[in-house]
């Protein structure tokens, strides 16, 4: 909870001017904090008499050993479970195994319908649904607040999600309300020898690869980028257990109202869910050069890809972009033209089954991590492919 000190605080007021949810307020000349509060902190970085702390559990006062289990958020949306939910059922079944423990899964959403059995074939072996029309439309209060009372009543070990939009938006509050770590965008998780779980993700502009742990509180909390990880194979003959859970009305009340949901429908690939990806750098010179790289991609029926250096020069747009800032893919086939294998793009593509590297420079660190590597001018190479597969 928020803790004001009354004799430190000096009625200021800068509290209450820098409160993104407006819930401090100025009273008698003292501070007083509303339910609104959701702990982000933002009161305390202005307060200038630090009349303001968080109090949080002590790390004494935790019982790890009372915290067990793995879960995984399911994501559902526009109807169906987002593919990185079956990616984290995948790496969670690994985890679940090292510490000896159950794999659950949890779903929000209005109707459950036949969802579960699908997140059970995909590995889950407890299935926690919470079915509520307030849960129609997705808003950080209602399933922050679902979440965490599922999670402090279950106590789970380890809770993932998927670094989505929803993902991202919500989890982060989670942690905050339950006292405990976050570590966001991983690409790596394993339980280390420690029995704690190691969470890996790119640090200092993706130059290094850190690997961060909670070791004093729980739950250990991450989000996972989708593409990353292995799904497991769907097994309709699994069994598992589900079990409906009821979150109090109140609790599942947003500041926030869905006026209308738009869902549009693209002519474009998707990047992330194709099987093949053409993508292009800076070698392509201009906007220009990426007709070819259009081309190529329209006859292996793939999707067009880019490094972020050819969408900050404007010659693509930003849902092409894969790497660290943008997308990651992993394709069967991945056609690299023009891109040097900077760590930063690296990191969206290095999961694809088959990469090709086309550069001019047989030093390019692409080739690191290419299965076939062609050096020569792709402004030969480019145009000499597209005639042969014409043919």
């Amino acid at each position: 909870m928020l803790i004001i000190d009354t004799d430190a605080c000096i009625g200021c007021g800068l509290c209450e001017d820098n409160c993104p949810f407006d819930a401090i307020h100025v009273e008698e000349g003292k501070a007083v904090v509303g339910d609104e509060c959701t702990l982000c902190g933002a009161c305390i970085d202005h307060c200038e008499v630090d009349a303001l702390t968080i109090d949080k559990e002590e790390v004494a006062g935790i019982d790890l050993d009372a915290w067990s289990g793995v879960w995984v958020y399911a994501e559902y949306r526009n109807g169906r479970i987002a593919p990185v939910t079956h990616e984290l059922l995948g790496v969670g079944t690994d985890l679940a195994k090292k510490r000896g423990v159950k794999l659950a899964a949890v779903l929000l959403c209005e109707s459950a319908g036949d969802v579960p059995a699908e997140l059970i074939a995909s590995g889950a072996d407890i299935v926690y649904t919470v079915e509520d029309p307030a849960l129609k439309d997705f808003t950080d209060d209602a399933y922050g607040h679902a979440l965490e009372d599922l999670a402090l009543k279950y106590k789970p070990e380890i809770i993932l999600a998927g670094a989505t939009a929803i993902g991202r938006s919500f989890i982060p509050m989670v942690a905050t309300t339950l006292g405990t770590g976050l570590t966001a965008d991983c690409t790596s998780l394993e339980i280390g020898d420690d029995g704690h779980l190691h969470q890996t993700r790119p640090a200092f502009g993706g130059n290094i690869m850190a690997t961060i742990m909670c070791p004093n509180h729980r739950p250990q909390m991450s989000t996972v980028r989708p593409m990353v990880m292995q799904a497991n194979e769907s097994d309709a003959s699994r069994t598992g257990e589900v079990i409906s859970e009821t979150i109090a009305p109140e609790r599942l009340i947003s500041r926030c109202r869905v006026v209308k949901s738009v869902y549009t429908e693209s002519n474009q690939v998707n990047i992330t869910e194709a099987d093949v990806v053409v993508s292009g750098g800076r070698g392509l010179e201009t906007a220009e050069g990426f007709r070819l790289v259009e081309e190529l991609a329209d006859l292996l029926g793939g999707a067009v890809g880019a490094t972020r250096a050819a969408v900050d020069a404007d010659w693509i747009g930003y849902p092409h972009q894969v790497g660290q800032t943008g997308k990651t893919v992993a394709s069967k086939l991945y056609v690299a033209c023009g891109i040097s294998g900077a760590i930063q793009h690296v990191i969206g593509m290095k999961s694809s089954e088959t990469i090709v590297a086309i550069n001019r420079d047989e030093k390019a660190t692409i080739f690191d991590i290419a299965d076939y590597g062609v050096v020569g001018d792709l402004f030969e190479i480019l145009p000499a492919v597209i005639e042969k597969l014409k043919k």
